[in-house]
């Protein structure tokens, strides 16, 4: 019984959540050769026949746009993201960073971890999503998984 726990528990793991990620994106990375044919190609077919709120204008909704979006995300994961932290810093003060300190850090913890685990999982399906599509695009939609 612990064994299966455990090989449910590493499924889930932080860890093999980022891997999955990564070989998701560094597999539509290799597939994807002319990435500007991806310009103006909705991801989902469903986004063809749906008209978006003004709102929506600003979020990516081509194939290139979350192609570069996907490649950057998995660029941050490999290298690390100090800029964001030190800008961070910068912002807040040194107050701010003392009431951080006081909160409950574990609870903090699980709250960013279960989301980190489902933004993650998102992104590797639309990095599969997007690697398929391009698939279909050129006429190699057989091939893959």
């Amino acid at each position: 019984m612990m064994q299966i726990c455990d090989s449910y528990n590493q499924k889930n793991s932080l860890f093999n959540a980022m891997n999955r990620f990564i070989g998701a994106v560094n597999n539509m990375d290799q597939t994807v050769m002319v990435p500007s044919l991806l310009r103006d190609v909705p991801l989902d077919e469903d986004e063809v026949k749906t008209v978006k709120p003004p709102s929506s204008y600003f979020q990516p909704g081509d194939m290139y746009s979350y192609f570069v979006l996907l490649k950057s995300i998995r660029n941050d994961i490999e290298w690390g993201i100090l800029q964001g932290d030190e800008r961070r810093k910068e912002k807040l003060g040194v107050s701010a960073l003392e009431q951080d300190d006081e909160e409950d850090l574990e609870k903090l913890f699980h709250f960013h971890l279960n989301g980190l685990h489902a933004v993650l999982s998102k992104l590797t399906r639309k990095a599969n999503t997007l690697t398929n599509r391009y698939k279909q695009e050129i006429g190699i939609g057989g091939c893959g998984h």
